[in-house]
């Protein structure tokens, strides 16, 4: 006589978890999930203040240096040149603060953290995704920074607050999109410090090759030819445009669509790079 043993209340077998983490999960609950994800990585920041430190500290002591080094030397004042520089300093500091996520994301990947999410039916992109959206704290308070030193050393924005406001906004959107590449690069790496400094080399080439400190008509023809392509270039003029003249030109629009190329792009990379870990 055969005796079947029924699994004891409250136990999943494997082959149950591997079956639910096949799931197809509707875009309702990849919402859901990642907003979950996001406030654990909130969470995390709160408990972590020292991550506020770059944000924090970077605009303030970049928009001063940058101002009286080259402000004389550019507009021939600091005042004069600060309609030109902030909205500069306002691409370079959130564009840094986006590099970030892919260190961030390889050190949860080294230390483990996201074995924890093997085998729970969740979407593939929330854990990636929700770190993200939390990161968005972030860009705001470096963006905010940004234009209160500027105030502070006598910038008066022709746009006002709805200028600046839309300004604030698109880098941030810019900000996240770029955030994707840095993702793909996380899961790509194999360390933390890797992830770094290859970041850094695919940011400061596109931040300092750019309109954001100097007028392009001061450059080189062959230099002046990448600046006007390079999309830092196209952020940086569309903020001086909202900022200073309260006017959605075209290079907002340019800027847009270059968002959704980066995210239609690297956000398929990143996802399927994440899934040969799992």
């Amino acid at each position: 006589m055969s005796t079947t043993i029924a699994p004891a209340p409250g136990t999943v077998s494997a082959a149950d978890r591997v079956a639910a983490a096949r799931r197809r999960v509707t875009v309702g609950e990849t919402l859901d999930q990642t907003l979950t994800m996001a406030w654990r990585a909130f969470k995390k920041m709160v408990r972590n203040p020292e991550q506020f430190f770059d944000v924090a500290l970077q605009p303030i002591l970049f928009t001063a240096m940058f101002a009286f080094i080259f402000g004389g030397a550019i507009s021939g004042d600091v005042e004069s040149y600060l309609p030109l520089m902030i909205p500069g300093i306002l691409a370079q500091t959130v564009l840094t603060t986006c590099m970030a996520t892919g260190t961030q994301l390889r050190e949860d990947l080294e230390k483990g953290v996201f074995d924890r999410f093997k085998s729970l039916p969740i979407a593939r992109i929330a854990p990636l995704a929700g770190p993200m959206v939390a990161d968005l704290l972030r860009y705001t308070i470096a963006a905010t920074l940004t234009f209160g030193m500027g105030l502070v050393m006598g910038y008066r924005p022709g746009g006002g607050a709805a200028g600046v406001f839309a300004a604030i906004l698109l880098a941030i959107v810019t900000g996240w999109s770029l955030a994707w590449v840095f993702t793909w690069v996380g899961t790509i790496a194999r360390s933390a410090q890797a992830v770094q400094g290859i970041s850094m080399m695919i940011l400061f080439p596109l931040t300092f090759l750019s309109n954001a400190f100097v007028p392009v008509e001061t450059l080189p023809g062959w230099l002046a030819a990448f600046v006007r392509v390079n999309p830092v270039s196209h952020l940086v003029t569309a903020a001086r445009d909202l900022a200073n003249n309260a006017l959605v030109s075209g290079e907002v629009a340019w800027t847009l669509v270059a968002c959704l190329v980066v995210i239609a792009i690297f956000a398929p990379l990143s996802v399927r790079s994440y899934k040969r870990h799992m």
